[in-house]
This record gives structure tokens, C-alpha cells and sequence, in this order.
């Protein structure tokens, strides 16, 4: 069976009698069989997926079938789907089965998506190489010795690696950007609460975002318009009329646009970064859009700011997995204290004890003030600042990354150097405002470059357009 780029193929071949949903589930079940080394999949749902496409091909033959009928997607095992396994990829939620579908999945589900299994991640969604999951690293398709980035690295590898047609996942600092730029796909994180949450396990509740990893803008963009909008279920959820952004993809006129100086101008990022950045910096130029650099003067504070304000809220969110209710419980106990402790202290991952403990630190009496108060206080001076750059550009114009995917193992002594991977992707976290890596070309050794797009909150639609038109440009 041939590869498809696109729903839009699938959705005309299926049109045309010329391939089923079970012919396509079949193709992708090969294809995860294939390729196992990439450890991708925690769990893969062969039978249920074939007999749903098998409901879904008699609902297309009596033209009552939703909106994704033939899609076929994978989820990041942070998101809820009733009857089956979650684990945020922790040994503390060994066993543990999802009691009800998070309103994204469900949605997806109503509108006839299939959905074909549950994809590792780093575990509860901390980190940027998806080396920590309990169940081990998933490898980037690319090259089987580096990483596919984090959080949701096993989710992009499965787009790149065609092994599902597009993923849902989960964006806390730029854990879709960041692998979508690793591994050459398309990454979308929404403005914050433009999705409800109900359902997606929480890392860090003011920062997490539910992302989307395709293989181009418009899958994105028909993914966006089904699990957006208003949810009984999420009380931060926003209210706003979900446009139909599959149909808005067109972009009229010319738009102003700001780059960030640093990005390339700083040692810091790989040069054929910069050269990628810089060629489409000349190419929109030419195309007749304003172009212009700008300097941050908060930079040095954005990476600071994100990792004490999620490490505080991954403490407090992190605190209900005690064993006592569901998960891995320690067998070696003597009393309730010795549970709790022997429990969180097995069952929780390296990384993860670590962010607990800054976040535990940076909350108590002695040090709140000194850090998470004035941690908040940053926050709304860069969401400010940022602001400001809207009211004079449309977009936000930067590298996603300042390298392509590293080696395995490359970072896990230093990790600074690892923080330093979402130096460019954490600003729309902070500010709430949506974000858009692209792929832009490949390095020397043929590792995917991405291109990042950020625009005001609640303005998917021009950054969606916008991005189609820088998409058909660079592919």
C-alpha cells in the first residue's frame, strides 16, 4: 500500500473504492510490526482497531460516517481512553486502566477516528528526549541513535515513521514542538485552554496543553476544529466560538513579521539552524512580507521563570500517586509512612523525583517568596512583553530548537544542556499563546530542521493560514 501524506488522499481513495479502513489499519499494523525497534508503542490495540474499521467502512458505504473516518491516530499514554491502560509511562501507575475518554479523545472518537494504540513518552511528560519513560527510549526514525526530542517523542516518530496518520499529544514547555522539529513533522500547540484537559494527565495544570503532531497543516488544522472548544467537564476551558479551521487555510496579504535576533546571532544555536532560519527569513522577504529582527531583553528569564513555576505545580499535582487508591504500591512496607514513602520513592523515575524536589523546595515556607512569587512575577512581565510584540507583528518567527535531534545519552549527565533544548518553545507556555514548529529542511547528516511560528492568543486561524503558506513553500 502506498504512504499516505495526507487525509485528504486517504479521504479521496476511500471516495473512490480504491482502499478500506481495514486495508489502512492493516497497513499501519505492518508497519508498527516493522518497526518495533523504534519502541514506540506501550500497547497497541490490533483487534480493536481492525473491527472499527470495519464498523467505520459499513458507515462510509451508508454515508453516515464523521468527519475522520480513515484517520487513524495514536495517543500519548498521558491521555485518557476508557478501558484501557495509563501510565504516563511511570511505574506508578502500573496496571492502572482509564476509567472514562478525556473530551479530545472522545471527540475524535465521535467523529469515527480510529484509534490504534498508546505511545511512550518521557515519564509524566518531563523531558525533551523521551529517554525517561519506565519503558525505555524510543529511538528517532532518522537515525536509530538519537533521540526523536520530548515529551511526546514516541508521538512524532509514529507520524514520522508512518506508523499512524497523526498523534495527540501533550505540550507543557514544547513537548510537541520540540519533537515534531526532531523528527520532521508538524507539531501544533493551541493557545491555552482552546482545548479542555478533562482527561489529560496533569503535569503542569497552568502550562499543559493538548498538542497535535501530523504530517501537514491541514490535518492539523481539521484535528484542532473537532477537539476544540467549550467543555462542561473543564472549568478553565475557554468559551469561544471554535472557527472552522480547515476551511480557513487560505492567506490573503502580506504579514509583519518579527524575529528573534538571538536566535541567529547566539553560538549557541547550530549554524545550519541559523542558515535555514535566515533562507526563509529571505525567501518571505522576497514573497513581500515585512520581515524584521527584535530583541527580548527577558530571555535570559524565560527558562528560569518555566522550570520553577512547573516544578512547583508538578509537586502539588504529583502528590495523589501514594499508592493507597490505584498503581504500583511497594511491597517492602511496614506502616503507612513506609508505604508512602517506598511507593513514590520506586515507582517515580530519576527526572521525575528530581522535579518534585525543586518543586517542593521552591514552595516551601523559607524559599516561596524568593522563588515561585517572584517566578509569578516574571511570568506576567514576559506575557506582557510579549503582548506588546503583537500589537506590532502578526507572527512570531524562530528556530524550534537550537539543534537537531541529538545521540542518545548525549545529555543525560548534563542537564542543563537538556534544559536548554526547549530554550525556544517555553515562551508560548508562559504567555498562553499558540505555537507551530514546521519541518524546515534537514542538516549535513540528514536530521530534520524545524522552523517555529507563534501568534496571539486565539488566533489559530491566521497561524494555521499562514502556516500553509509557508508549508507549500518549504515542501
Amino acid at each position: 500500500m502506498k504512504v499516505y501524506h495526507s487525509f485528504q488522499e486517504i479521504r479521496s481513495d476511500l471516495s473512490a473504492g480504491k482502499v478500506t479502513c481495514k486495508e489502512l489499519v492493516s497497513h499501519y499494523l505492518e508497519n508498527i510490526e516493522n518497526n518495533k525497534h523504534l519502541n514506540v508503542f506501550v500497547e497497541v490495540y490490533k483487534a480493536e482497531a481492525l473491527q472499527q474499521a470495519e464498523l467505520i467502512d459499513a458507515k462510509i458505504k451508508s454515508g453516515k460516517a464523521g468527519k475522520l473516518a480513515g484517520m487513524v491516530i495514536g495517543l500519548k499514554d498521558v491521555l485518557c481512553h476508557k478501558g484501557h491502560g495509563l501510565q504516563a509511562s511511570s511505574k506508578i501507575l502500573d496496571k492502572f486502566i482509564s476509567q472514562f475518554n478525556g473530551t479530545a479523545v472522545q471527540r475524535i472518537l465521535d467523529e469515527d477516528a480510529i484509534v490504534i494504540g498508546r505511545q511512550s513518552c518521557d515519564e509524566f511528560a518531563m523531558g525533551s528526549s523521551n529517554e525517561n519513560s519506565a519503558f525505555g527510549p524510543v529511538l528517532n526514525a532518522a537515525d536509530n541513535t538519537r533521540v526523536p526530542g520530548g515529551s511526546s517523542g514516541a508521538s512524532a516518530v509514529a507520524v514520522q515513521a508512518d506508523l499512524c496518520l497523526a498523534s495527540l499529544g501533550s505540550d507543557t514547555g514544547g513537548s510537541v514542538r520540540q519533537p515534531a522539529a526532531f523528527c520532521g513533522t508538524v507539531g501544533l500547540k493551541p493557545s491555552y485552554a482552546r482545548i479542555s484537559r478533562y482527561g489529560l494527565i496533569s503535569y503542569a495544570s497552568s502550562f499543559d496543553c493538548i498538542g497535535i503532531l501530523s504530517k501537514n497543516v491541514e490535518d492539523a488544522a481539521l484535528l484542532l476544529e473537532t477537539i476544540a472548544g467549550a467543555d462542561e467537564y473543564d472549568s478553565t476551558v475557554s468559551n469561544k466560538p471554535v472557527p472552522q479551521y480547515s476551511q480557513l487555510l487560505k492567506f490573503d496579504g502580506k504579514a509583519r513579521i518579527g524575529y528573534l535576533k538571538e536566535s541567529i546571532e547566539s553560538p549557541g544555536v547550530n549554524d545550519e539552524i541559523k542558515d535555514a532560519t535566515k533562507g526563509l527569513i529571505t525567501t518571505l522577504q522576497k514573497d513581500g512580507h515585512s520581515v524584521e529582527a527584535f530583541e527580548f531583553n527577558l530571555l535570559d528569564y524565560i527558562l528560569p521563570a518555566y522550570y520553577i513555576l512547573t516544578t512547583a505545580e508538578a509537586s502539588s499535582n504529583l502528590g495523589r500517586y501514594d499508592g493507597v487508591k490505584y498503581g504500583y504500591r511497594s511491597t517492602n512496607i511496614t506502616d503507612l509512612e513506609s508505604m508512602y514513602k517506598k511507593t513514590r520513592s520506586e515507582g517515580f523515575g530519576k527526572e521525575v523525583k528530581k522535579r518534585i524536589m525543586l518543586g517542593t523546595f521552591v514552595l516551601s515556607a523559607s524559599y516561596y517568596d524568593a522563588y515561585y512569587t517572584k517566578a509569578q512575577k516574571v511570568r506576567r512581565l514576559i506575557k506582557e512583553q510579549t503582548e506588546k510584540l503583537f500589537e506590532k507583528y502578526d507572527f512570531i518567527l524562530m528556530p524550534t530548537t537550537t539543534t537537531t535531534a541529538f545521540k542518545l545519552g548525549e545529555h543525560s549527565n548534563d542537564p542543563l544542556s537538556m534544559y536548554l533544548a526547549d530554550l525556544f518553545t517555553v515562551q508560548a507556555n508562559l504567555c498562553g499563546i499558540p505555537g507551530i514548529s514546521l519541518p524546515c529542511g534537514k542538516d549535513k547528516e540528514g536530521m530534520p530542521i524545524g522552523i517555529q511560528l507563534l501568534s496571539k492568543s486565539f488566533d489559530e486561524s491566521r497561524l494555521l493560514a499562514f502556516s500553509q503558506h509557508i508549508f507549500k513553500n518549504l515542501n
